[in-house]
């Protein structure tokens, strides 16, 4: 199993630098990946952080750990455009880029600005968009909700043949999206830090995920929870999680003390 930080770049962390300082530190600890939360808060009253900015700071400011969003809207997001960001994205990281994909948790970032929180076909469309513009080939593509006339996308990500994609959500339509990309990424944890989700909950969930796997590839399967240094977490990779994502947020208290627990490095 990998490590990394999940963490919720809206309230107290909404500073960019508190993500480069983060970062640095996970990186310094031997953590493997640096996810962010990708919110419009503002819509509902709370300071957020652009993910992607955010990101790319941590980028110049590390040179191996893994770089990503868990997990972003994509329907708020044309795909031409967000195929474009994630691609620039992963050749400044030198490869590192992770695109956390689903259709996002809060109606009001999309109904404050006068559409409605579209379904999962929209989602699936945009995917298939993003990653025929990520192939380089030029793209002809008329579909139920997007249009591409002819368009070749460049320069390309760095990763072949594509940035990964892992599906977040636990409704049956995510299971089934998730077998199909690269990853699905489950919550947890509740906001008082209290871990919510048991392994022989996850293990059910990874066995109907690859039922509907058509494929024998590796699938990651990355748990979003809460550790303490030195604590285990090797229930949850016997269960089936190939990641484990500690999650940072200000109701776990200060900077400080977040920076405390990523220079404690992993569990174990």
């Amino acid at each position: 199993m990998r490590y990394g930080i999940d963490v919720a770049i809206l309230g107290d962390l909404v500073e960019p630098a508190h993500l480069v300082t983060l970062a640095r530190e996970a990186e310094a600890a031997g953590w493997d990946a640096v996810l962010v939360w990708d919110h419009l808060a503002f819509t509902w009253g709370m300071p957020s952080a652009d993910p992607w900015v955010t990101l790319a700071a941590a980028a110049q400011a590390t040179s191996h750990i893994r770089l990503g969003t868990a997990v972003t809207a994509v329907a708020r997001h044309r795909p031409e455009s967000l195929a474009q960001t994630v691609a620039t994205l992963d050749r400044l990281s030198g490869g590192r880029a992770i695109l956390g994909a689903g259709l996002g948790g809060v109606r009001q970032e999309f109904t404050a600005f006068g559409s409605m929180r579209p379904g999962g076909v929209v989602l699936d469309e945009a995917l298939d968009v993003m990653v025929s513009l990520w192939s380089g080939e030029e793209v002809h593509h008329r579909g139920a909700h997007y249009t591409v006339d002819g368009v070749r996308l460049a320069p390309l990500p760095l990763q072949r043949p594509r940035v990964p994609v892992w599906v977040g959500g636990t409704a049956p339509g995510a299971l089934r999206r998730a077998a199909r990309w690269d990853g699905w990424i489950v919550v947890g944890d509740d906001r008082e830090g209290r871990m919510t989700l048991s392994p022989d909950s996850l293990a059910a969930q990874v066995s109907e995920l690859r039922r509907h796997r058509a494929n024998a590839g590796d699938l990651d399967v990355a748990v979003i929870g809460v550790s303490e240094p030195g604590s285990s977490v090797r229930a949850y990779a016997d269960a089936g999680a190939t990641w484990w994502l500690e999650h940072l947020h200000s109701y776990r208290g200060s900077m400080e003390r977040l920076v405390r627990r990523v220079k404690a490095g992993p569990p174990v």
